[in-house]
């Protein structure tokens, strides 16, 4: 018997896998393909947020190392405004990466700290009752695990079986992506693409490597069966009706499409069964959020789903999954919808966009959805208090190295600037740095294994209230001390 089982080895499912791992929970994560998907090469970006992740998680130079550096202005609605300086992030970048290769760096990583993966295996059923979850597989074979978790993603089988309502809407229009061979110069493509992009910034054409270039274009009409990858006769109806030429295109490598379908689940969890990324949300790929918003969830659930397994989670601990990341899928859907508008052809929709490209001249307006785009500015609610309560910290220097380099282990952390606090009774979940060199300006922190800070204080039985209120009730006669390195 599993602890979890995971439908879906996407970005989602494998962070989650590795996230549970941490805490020594048995993962078995379920791929519906027999192979990872490599037929395609679509560049995703990782942002500012997920960037942090990585770092607090030790995998930050794996990604570094097989993605490009962007600079993070005119992330939203792609209009062309540089980045105000000083964002509150050390990666106040994003990182361009192909998304089998983000896929395959995060596979590898569930799978080093434990997570076994089978590959061809579909979900086809499944039954929950007070003690667990039972798994059936297309093949008729049963599985049996505590908890049932679906990233499988917007068509998600889970989801579907579990009953739970995606409403929002259909896709009222389609994008085409694709890799291919071209038979006009470069510099007469350079100049059509500038002219076309200036009003339709969601088309895009260039060099991809090796003579191959990469083509990003709205299609005609939208397909009956988006399961179906477009012809490349689609691609040139495309390219036609947007640039009065299909620039000879020929000998594709890929072919792909994606919709503006935007839906959110009703309810991430059922009893013993949740769902996770794209299973739980869909909406267009503006400002590239739909992987990033997939790993959060992840980060977001993977310690407190290991609470609740190993017994030491408050009552309403797993329930905070839902009424945290909800309300941050749904504002995501909201700021890809107006993306969607402001890339429309319409002279409304253009007048808004102008209006909008005045605005963001404004630090304050630009630098507000820099950060909604790259999720640094998310602050659950954890009641009353500073304004640094209930958002992310950034990293920070130590007196011995930097504070994601103590977050590898996916443990809460009470960072210390008083040596006064203790976590004795929680050392078992619980790191403590006592520094008072640490560059904070309140007097101690308690961060979350997400990096959110869950209290600000110096007192230790408020402290210890907290601890509580996160990480359950202390273990009882401990005399295992605090690390204070």
């Amino acid at each position: 018997m599993f602890d979890v089982i995971i439908a879906g080895c996407g970005p989602t499912g494998a962070m989650l896998a590795a996230e549970l791992r941490l805490h020594d929970v048995r993962v078995l994560v379920l791929e519906k393909e027999p192979e990872p998907v490599s037929s395609f090469v679509r560049i995703v970006s990782l942002h500012m947020r997920s960037l942090e992740l990585m770092a607090m998680r030790g995998l930050l130079d794996r990604f570094l190392e097989r993605g490009r550096q962007r600079p993070v202005g005119g992330i939203f609605a792609a209009i062309a405004t540089p980045a105000p300086d000083g964002l509150d992030s050390t990666h106040a970048y994003q990182l361009g990466i192909p998304q089998p290769v983000a896929e395959h760096l995060l596979t590898d990583h569930a799978i080093a700290l434990g997570a076994r993966v089978r590959r061809g295996c579909a979900v086809a059923g499944f039954e929950q009752d007070d003690e667990g979850v039972t798994v059936e597989l297309a093949d008729g074979e049963r599985l049996r695990a505590r908890y049932l978790v679906g990233c499988d993603g917007a068509r998600s089988t889970v989801r579907t079986l579990l009953g739970v309502g995606f409403p929002g809407e259909p896709s009222r229009t389609e994008t085409l992506m694709g890799a291919m061979e071209v038979g006009v110069p470069q510099e007469e493509i350079a100049t059509k693409v500038a002219e076309i992009r200036a009003t339709t910034p969601a088309f895009s054409l260039g060099p991809f490597g090796e003579g191959i270039y990469r083509v990003v274009v709205p299609a005609v009409g939208v397909s009956e069966d988006r399961s179906e990858p477009p012809s490349l006769e689609d691609f040139r109806q495309g390219l036609r009706a947007i640039a009065g030429t299909d620039f000879g295109v020929h000998s594709p490598r890929w072919l792909s499409r994606f919709g503006d379908a935007t839906r959110l689940a009703e309810r991430y969890r059922v009893g013993r069964v949740l769902l996770a990324g794209d299973a739980a949300h869909i909406h267009p790929p503006a400002g590239g959020q739909g992987l990033n918003l997939g790993v959060q969830d992840a980060v977001n659930l993977g310690w407190k789903l290991a609470a609740q397994i190993h017994g030491w989670a408050p009552e309403t601990l797993l329930d905070t999954y839902q009424t945290e990341r909800h309300p941050v899928a749904a504002d995501v859907l909201d700021n890809t919808r107006a993306q969607v508008q402001l890339s429309s052809t319409e002279p409304g929709a253009q007048a808004v966009r102008r209006l909008l490209t005045e605005l963001m001249d404004f630090d304050e307006v630009n630098r507000h959805l820099i950060e909604k785009i790259a999720a640094i500015g998310i602050r659950y609610d954890f009641g009353e208090g500073a304004d640094l309560l209930g958002r992310r910290l950034r990293d920070v220097d130590l007196k011995q190295g930097r504070l994601y380099e103590r977050l590898h282990r996916g443990r809460g952390l009470v960072l210390d600037r008083t040596e006064r606090l203790t976590v004795d009774g929680w050392s078992d979940r619980v790191d403590h740095i006592a520094d008072p060199t640490a560059a904070l300006d309140v007097p101690a922190i308690l961060l979350r294994p997400d990096g959110y800070v869950a209290w600000i204080g110096e007192h230790q039985q408020d402290l210890d209230d907290h601890l509580a209120r996160w990480f359950g009730k202390p273990t009882a006669n401990t005399n295992i001390r605090s690390n204070t390195g």
